[in-house]
């Protein structure tokens, strides 16, 4: 219990922390970018053009909405947060009681460390259930959150407060609403899970010298560096996802003409490769600007 408590305590403060780098993050993932590029130079030296920062993107914000604006969705953010951590903490309790009678009987054998294959794939598929069971359940706050957030590109005040979202969602779309966008989120967090832990097991196992004094450092590096990986390669599906939570919704950061009306998370992902509009996210890296013949790097929207 008071495992479950600190990690809900210690979730809730950096989530409170994070909401600004969220709100700046979502509003670039939906394309909307307020401030116009500048002419500068990259790492080489060479002339680039440069998209403003996350923090001359949060000041954009501050200016129009204050300083307590950057914290806009952050209530069912929390939600989503405590709940997930609840719901993920209670899955994988399940499973550990129901392993304790077959460790305690008799001519138990001990099990192999970490680094048995089997042992990977138990444990993971575990965490993948546990994950899935979070996901789905707070999905809902997390396109609350969402739009709360967009709404603030055409300064509607149709998503303000968490009950009011929620009859509002209800209305409009039933109870589907609350889970658009869920399948490639979904997707995206098992994705990337079996990719992490599948890379961590390859190289703890056929790179690194277990004879190293400080190996648990070095598995834990390895797992740090596998888990960006990851996340860099499911990161469209996080893009489609957030936008399939906001499309069609009523705002005008998720209709025509800023947006158009997708089908499907399928017909979102296709379009999106088809029209080569990187700043939906046809790139994890670079995003074309109409300034002439100079690009810029854009990393904002992996952090």
């Amino acid at each position: 219990m008071a495992d479950a408590a600190s990690q809900v305590l210690l979730g809730s403060g950096l989530t409170i922390l994070s909401q600004p780098l969220m709100y700046v993050k979502v509003l670039i993932q939906v394309g909307y970018e307020p401030l116009p590029p500048t002419i500068g130079r990259n790492i080489f030296g060479r002339q680039v053009c440069q998209l403003p920062g996350l923090f001359s993107y949060a000041q954009h914000i501050a200016s129009i909405d204050g300083k307590r604006g950057l914290f806009t969705g952050l209530t069912p953010r929390l939600c989503s947060g405590v709940l997930g951590t609840v719901v993920h903490g209670k899955v994988l309790q399940h499973y550990q009681d129901s392993e304790k009678p077959e460790e305690s009987g008799p001519g138990s054998v001990p099990k192999e460390g970490s680094s048995s294959f089997d042992q990977v794939i138990k444990e993971t598929t575990r965490e993948m259930i546990a994950r899935s069971a979070a996901t789905l359940i707070t999905h809902p706050f997390h396109v609350i959150t969402l739009r709360s957030m967009v709404q603030f590109i055409g300064r509607e005040s149709k998503y303000c407060g968490l009950y009011d979202s929620i009859v509002t969602i209800y209305r409009e779309e039933g109870i589907l609403g609350f889970f658009a966008g869920l399948i490639p989120r979904l997707l995206g967090d098992i994705i990337s899970l079996w990719l992490c832990n599948s890379l961590a097991y390859l190289v703890n196992t056929y790179a690194l010298d277990s004879g190293v004094s400080t190996m648990n450092e070095m598995k834990s590096y390895s797992q740090a560096v596998t888990g960006f990986f990851a996340s860099m390669l499911t990161y469209p599906f996080v893009l489609v996802s957030n936008l399939m939570a906001v499309n069609n919704c009523g705002l005008a950061g998720g209709c025509p003409p800023y947006s158009p009306v997708y089908m499907s998370w399928i017909d979102c992902w296709c379009s999106l490769q088809k029209e080569g509009n990187m700043s939906r996210g046809n790139s994890l890296f670079f995003r074309k600007v109409p300034f002439g013949k100079t690009y810029c790097c854009d990393l904002r929207m992996l952090i």
